[in-house]
């Protein structure tokens, strides 16, 4: 028994022939999400970054050489609005792991381009990261992994 299993003991004591198999799954993938959640933040915590800020340096790395986005590219990638996507760049910047250049063919536009700083940094978080995210799947065999994953892209796929 986990603690949603308490919860829906309490709401079959209270409203008996209630369907509570899908408050069972939203109370268990919420309570998951936390954990997750918790455990990539201490991974990013130990370079002294923030998730959000990971995520910044992740989409610029894996767009390739020479690893430089518009800040609206930054934001297409990662539904953020444009206040919190300038925070985020404003930190990376003065922690000198991004730069705001012009841009090399239109010198009105601003492009963020990762530094070797910013390169060697998430070259280590990133191995950080996916050993975390390891440990965090350990307890599923390979075989249940990849059931998993096909239902959470089917169930997804409901909404994008």
């Amino acid at each position: 028994m986990d603690a949603v299993d308490n919860i829906l003991a309490q709401w079959a004591k209270e409203k008996p022939g209630m369907d509570t198999l899908a408050m069972g799954i939203m109370g268990r993938f919420a309570r998951l999400i936390k954990h997750l959640e918790q455990a990539i933040s201490d991974c990013h915590k130990a370079y002294d970054l923030k998730p959000g800020e990971f995520d910044v340096l992740a989409t610029l790395r894996r767009s390739g050489a020479p690893y430089r986005l518009t800040p609206s590219d930054l934001l297409s990638s990662m539904m953020l609005t444009s206040g919190a996507m300038t925070n985020r760049l404003d930190r990376l910047e003065e922690k000198g792991l991004i730069v705001r250049e012009h841009s090399q063919t239109d010198r009105r536009s601003i492009e963020v381009c990762l530094t070797a700083k910013g390169i060697s940094t998430l070259a280590q978080v990133l191995t950080s990261h996916v050993e975390t995210q390891k440990k965090a799947l350990a307890g599923l065999s390979q075989d249940e992994q990849q059931a998993l994953n096909g239902l959470l892209k089917n169930w997804l796929s409901q909404f994008e």
